[in-house]
């Protein structure tokens, strides 16, 4: 018998229309049939990137495919946000800048 290991899901993954480096991950048998209507509203109109064989042990580059997974058996999706910005390239939106001819 094999075990939570050995498992694998055939994960699709879209990008956000709405929110650059925003993803949304879901069982590629399900599709997108039983989202919430808030997040598709949030998400904007999903375009899609990706499809692949997640297991537990797979590398993800910012998340845990043990965690997508789960969340996905959990809620029938997975929703990557953006990265957060570092705070110093925040503080250069937040200074006011005057013209200097």
């Amino acid at each position: 018998m094999s075990n939570a290991t050995d498992r694998k899901l055939l994960c699709e993954i879209f990008k956000s229309s709405r929110q650059d480096e925003m993803y949304l991950y879901v069982d590629k048998r399900n599709g997108m049939q039983d989202l919430p209507d808030a997040l598709l509203e949030h998400f904007g109109k999903p375009e899609p990137v990706l499809t692949m064989i997640l297991t537990a042990d797979k590398r993800l580059s910012r998340a845990k495919a043990a965690d997508v997974m789960a969340a996905i058996d959990e809620k029938g999706f997975y929703l990557q946000m953006p990265p957060a910005k570092e705070e110093y390239l925040l503080d250069l939106y937040r200074t006011p800048t005057r013209p200097s001819y």
